[in-house]
């Protein structure tokens, strides 16, 4: 029997039915119906990293490593497969003992798996110490700023924009702008306040509101992304408006006019983050704003599930808005105005998705094959996430009470 009839004939009480794509194994059989997406075995080792680690990341593993291959549209395939698996009610692979045991019986092919890729993220020490936060910010954002330039709009905002327009000569670097305007609008800076941006990426609202000319400082424990944003600090003689300190956000000191934090609350943990929101809250002055940009996400995986969890950010922890929302009402801020933006992901990682694949030579060329395909494997899946619900994104703006806030009963965003 060929190897693509016996991983169909193994797997078909797994999968309550037959293969919801056309397999094409490495002996050159083929299996599965003729109009599915296409996948490709090149090696038993895809097998083994399944079959020990049954669903989404032996899968992914198998992906980046190159031992399978999908042609065509990787968005189509994995939303045909997430509709099969729907439809036939399997909420996740798994194989009992028995299923198991004729499984090694009819594929032959499995052994023990080799060892897991390079691109996986290898984190050690106590969760959410400030030395494994640093390794798991540094295994995600200083894998290099000339890799992320390949990918995000020239202010190298890593965060959904703010699509204001369908227009087409409207492009992402408009909406990250907008979504900066929309964000220094909110929190009602004018020149000459000051404003702490926890977790400040690569600048892009940093050196935005300095532009404005409100004083900043910037926290990041990312030392590439201090690095760059730096130059483009003396690049554009905003010495006098931006700082940037490289530590820890439980060390931020001052008290400012205005607090921002964009997507860095997703990274601080479930049992931090009331210290995050005691950090946002006593850096701002009574009556003063803060607004937090974060993603949202339900169900059982809050780091994104395992294939997330494992290559891309580890220890990231979502949950559904209206629990984040409490946790800054317990932490002594009042929440002001909750703003939902999920299909604005949507059209961002679909531009990302697009750079990245303009430049995928040159991404390769920097990064290897098995990390560019790392990042497909992501913002694909992470474009789909936004698309279908499971994940969201929303602007949560607080202040702080001891003083009569200024935020307008008549929003003007």
């Amino acid at each position: 029997m060929s190897v693509a009839a016996r991983l169909e004939a193994g797997l078909r009480p797994v999968l309550r039915g037959g293969l919801p794509v056309r397999l094409e194994a490495w002996d050159g059989s083929s299996a599965g119906p003729s109009d599915a997406p296409r996948v490709t075995i090149h090696s038993p080792d895809a097998l083994s990293r399944i079959f020990w680690r049954p669903g989404e990341l032996g899968a992914a593993q198998a992906y980046v490593s190159g031992e399978i291959d999908v042609d065509g549209d990787l968005d189509a395939a994995l939303t045909h497969v997430r509709s099969v698996a729907r439809s036939r009610g399997l909420a996740g692979l798994g194989f009992s003992p028995a299923v198991a045991s004729g499984l090694v019986k009819v594929l032959r092919d499995v052994r023990l798996p080799p060892r897991a890729p390079a691109s996986q993220a290898r984190v050690r020490g106590r969760l959410h110490s400030k030395l494994r936060d640093r390794a798991a910010i540094s295994h995600h954002y200083d894998l290099s700023n000339d890799f992320y330039e390949l990918i995000l709009d020239p202010s190298m905002a890593y965060s959904s924009g703010y699509w204001c327009s369908d227009e087409p000569d409207y492009t992402l670097a408009d909406a990250q702008r907008d979504k900066l305007s929309l964000i220094l609008d909110k929190l009602g800076l004018k020149p000459g306040m000051t404003m702490l941006d926890v977790g400040c990426g690569w600048g892009s609202l940093t050196l935005q509101a300095a532009q404005r000319g409100i004083k900043v400082v910037g926290v990041t424990i990312a030392a590439e992304q201090k690095k760059f944003i730096d130059a483009r600090i003396r690049d554009l003689g905003l010495e006098d408006h931006a700082e940037i300190r490289l530590q820890d956000y439980r060390e931020a000191t001052g008290e400012y006019d205005a607090v921002a934090s964009v997507e860095m609350g997703e990274h601080v943990g479930q049992r931090n983050y009331p210290t995050y929101v005691e950090v946002l809250r006593r850096s701002v002055k009574p009556g003063g704003r803060v607004l937090v940009q974060q993603m949202s996400r339900t169900g059982k995986h809050p780091g994104g599930g395992p294939f997330i969890e494992s290559f891309i950010a580890p220890d990231m922890h979502m949950r559904p808005v209206g629990e984040t929302v409490a946790f800054f009402e317990s932490g002594g801020l009042e929440v002001r105005d909750v703003h939902a933006m999920r299909e604005h992901y949507v059209r961002t990682v679909g531009a990302w998705i697009e750079t990245f694949e303009s430049n995928i030579d040159r991404v390769t060329a920097l990064v290897g094959e098995e990390v560019a395909r790392v990042w497909r494997l992501y913002l694909v899946g992470g474009g789909m996430a936004f698309r279908d619900g499971r994940m969201g994104v929303d602007q949560i703006l607080s202040v702080r009470p001891g003083r009569d806030h200024t935020i307008p009963p008549v929003r003007t965003w």
